[in-house]
């Protein structure tokens, strides 16, 4: 236990809890912030991630309105573009692409942050988390004097949607995750991708991978009014057998290396580090979030670890139904 905050060292915590339990909780060491423009709307928006207190987990802050919103799976009230927290009733309170800075948090092991966006929308950015994972190495991370909250996954829980499906399986070490997709555009095709979620993993492996679209669907946003910040800077755009990217790819794979990495910022929203393993096929964010809701339905499915004894400061940030 060499490295853990000393109130969390000793034989109090149990003999029995695994070395992937006994970690310490991280946030960041200082502010910072960036401006960037929100892909559906075009508008310029400012992001500051805050550090925040152990057991305050991830909080976004709409500083326009004044509301803050835990970041959480019950909170998220649209998934069709991208995937939006929001309070039921309160149309107005709203904040969109949350996943890529999300999966930034979570890559890089920062389990506590508050992040303060003056607008309804996250700042696109390259369209991947490789500038938010730059962030967060700039303002450092360090650890805090409370253990991580894991929830572990005790039986296979599945959704389906279309032809698409999510699972989420036992595992007893660290969190893996696999998937496969299929595409009639030749540029895309058939690709699939297995991993075990880390720092490096992440950093290396998923964190460049940029978000992308159809030449097609560009055409049906534009005529709704949608994707008005969206550009060959921001997104992949595949035209048949074609990367419309003067860049072309960063990675052969980036297609399925950005759906895991879509994957691990819908997957935070859990609230606390999930241990199990995570199988999709055609995923996106709705099932995603589908996944995480059939998981905490049942509390047969899943379980704490650490005792929940020890971690009762995070527990009262769980939805009401996964606390009970």
């Amino acid at each position: 236990m060499e490295g853990l905050p000393e109130r969390l060292q000793g034989e109090r915590f149990g003999a029995r809890l695994s070395s992937a339990s006994l970690a310490a909780q991280r946030t960041l060491r200082a502010a910072i912030s960036c401006v960037g423009v929100g892909l559906h709307s075009g508008n310029k928006v400012r992001l500051t991630l805050h550090p925040a207190d152990a057991d305050s987990g991830i909080i976004v802050r709409r500083t326009d309105l004044g509301i803050t919103l835990p970041a959480r799976f019950d909170h998220v009230v649209d998934t069709r573009l991208c995937t939006v927290l929001g309070l039921p009733g309160r149309p107005e309170v709203r904040v969109g692409t949350v996943e890529h800075v999300m999966a930034a948090l979570a890559g890089m092991g920062v389990h506590n942050a508050v992040l303060e966006v003056d607008g309804p929308e996250m700042p696109i950015l390259d369209g991947s988390a490789r500038d938010f994972v730059f962030l967060i190495e700039c303002a450092g991370v360090v650890e805090q004097d409370a253990l991580v909250p894991v929830v572990e996954v005790h039986r296979p829980v599945r959704v389906e949607l279309g032809e698409g499906y999510a699972e989420l399986r036992p595992s007893a070490h660290g969190f893996d995750m696999s998937a496969s997709i299929v595409f009639d555009a030749p540029a895309v095709g058939r690709q699939a991708l297995t991993l075990r979620l880390g720092a490096e993993a992440f950093r290396n492996g998923l964190a460049a991978a940029r978000t992308f679209t159809f030449a097609e669907e560009v055409e049906r946003l534009t005529a709704a009014g949608l994707a008005r910040g969206g550009s060959l800077e921001n997104a992949l755009v595949v035209d048949g057998d074609k990367v419309l990217n003067p860049g072309g790819l960063r990675m052969a794979d980036e297609f399925i290396r950005h759906k895991l990495l879509d994957a691990v910022g819908d997957l935070a929203l859990a609230g606390a580090v999930l241990r199990g393993r995570y199988v999709a096929h055609r995923p996106g964010h709705a099932l995603n979030n589908q996944l995480l809701r059939a998981l905490f339905a049942d509390s047969a499915n899943w379980g704490f670890a650490p005792r929940p004894e020890v971690l009762t400061g995070w527990q009262s940030r769980l939805p009401a139904a996964a606390a009970a």
